[in-house]
């Protein structure tokens, strides 16, 4: 393994970028089968929202537990188990009879369950950041984690729509449950919670790893952040505000957008799965660009231009263009500019996992699964509250509320000490 000595922490990093994709593919696999499981269930958009909020409302809530399982026991084994319980609970969503009396009951609490299982993913992934990654290179170290939300989620609507038709809905939950058992068997084989426990990390690698983590997290006798300390700190706080604006706006394009296209524009299956990819590439092409942004920013100008402000900076042009999107007239152009949205939106996101690792230390999975749990909040209301708005006033009226969700995110940034540990 001699090419790996002084990259081992790139392989960890590039290997959470693949369970990132397969968890999103897990996840948004049912907005694209939305359409044959509304008809074969008998559902309306409200009760399909009411499905789709049963999985973020379990992701939610866990999010902080899980992220003390990750603090506790390390990333290594709480992603092992939670690779297992997404193939069951993915698969387990094919295997609910449409006829079946009391389905539609089944069915939320098999994708609240897998929420809870997800749920684990980010919190993780930010426990092994803060063991593994010096400050400086956090913020790309994050944005190619999260690339994997928009390679996943971009790589849905085609796959999806092609097994879809050839095959039936079920199969689409059943091969992505399989795709997401072999991500976690090779997690286990190359991955270890710290530097030192690695075989393949070299002296020089681990040296490197340690002169460049912040002093909170170099102590190996700190304790657990108490939990009030956590929900008290003003950093924190922000964030975790500013993340639930993130997570409403994001879970529109999870949740929505291809129905968008397909029903409200008019764009027929294949098109729609087409242009349906676009935020997801946007999202898997600015999520590094933005971290490595981030990291360049920081090194010249100080960590509160380099997260803070990229931050502000990518949530405000994105309330523009969520905004502007709707009202192009043509649907193709409409997919471009709200794309554009999304990728602005992922410019962002790597400073909300970087600052938290940086300012929790061994206590990184419990902070960000606050924070993130806060996101999945927001994702909980934009799945119920987007076709209840559109209903009453228009989808413009459902895509300017996100707009305006999204600015007062970027606004929050502004309170944000990045350097003030917890």
């Amino acid at each position: 393994m001699n090419l790996l000595h002084g990259r081992v922490r790139w392989l960890l990093i590039s290997w959470m970028f693949v369970i990132s994709a397969i968890a999103y593919l897990d996840r948004v696999n049912i907005s694209i089968a939305g359409s044959s499981i509304k008809q074969e269930f008998h559902l309306g958009n409200k009760q399909l929202g009411w499905v789709f909020s049963a999985f973020v409302l379990g992701y939610a809530l866990f999010q902080a537990p899980c992220g003390r399982l990750a603090d506790r026991f390390g990333p290594r084994k709480v992603l092992t188990l939670a690779a297992v319980w997404w193939a069951l609970f993915t698969s387990l969503t094919a295997l609910v009879p449409g006829s079946m009396s009391g389905a539609l009951a089944i069915l939320l609490a098999v994708r609240f369950l897998l929420g809870v299982g997800e749920s684990v993913t980010y919190p993780a992934s930010n426990r092994l950041v803060a063991s593994w990654i010096p400050s400086a290179e956090r913020g790309f170290a994050n944005g190619l984690i999260f690339a994997g939300v928009g390679a996943g989620a971009g790589v849905a609507p085609p796959l999806v729509t092609y097994i879809l038709v050839r095959y039936g809905w079920r199969w689409s939950f059943w091969i992505t449950a399989l795709m997401g058992l072999a991500a976690g068997v090779v997690w286990v084989w190359v991955a270890r919670n710290k530097p030192q426990e690695h075989p393949w990390t070299s002296t020089n690698e681990a040296a490197y790893i340690e002169s460049g983590l912040p002093l909170v997290t170099r102590s190996e006798a700190a304790k657990p952040l108490a939990w009030g300390k956590i929900f008290t700190s003003k950093n924190v706080l922000a964030m975790s505000f500013s993340y639930f604006a993130y997570g409403y706006v994001a879970y529109i394009f999870f949740s929505w957008f291809f129905l968008y296209l397909s029903t409200v524009r008019g764009l027929e299956l294949k098109s729609s799965a087409r242009y349906g990819m676009l935020p997801f590439l946007a999202m898997a092409v600015c999520s590094p660009l933005g971290g490595w942004i981030s990291d360049q920013v920081a090194d010249r100008f100080g960590q509160r231009a380099g997260r803070c402000g990229v931050a502000c900076l990518g949530m405000g042009l994105c309330a523009i263009f969520v905004a502007l999107g709707p009202y192009a007239h043509d649907a193709r152009l409409a997919s471009v500019v709200l794309a554009g949205g999304a990728g602005a939106l992922y410019i962002s996101q790597s400073a909300f996992w970087s600052v938290t690792s940086d300012i929790a230390g061994h206590s990184a999975g419990s902070a960000s699964g606050v924070m993130n749990m806060t996101g999945q909040i927001g994702g909980v209301a934009t799945a119920s509250l987007t076709p209840l708005i559109a209903d009453s006033f228009g989808w413009e009226a459902s895509f300017l509320v996100a707009a305006a969700l999204c600015a007062a995110g970027a606004m929050l940034w502004l309170l944000v000490e990045p350097q003030r540990a917890i």
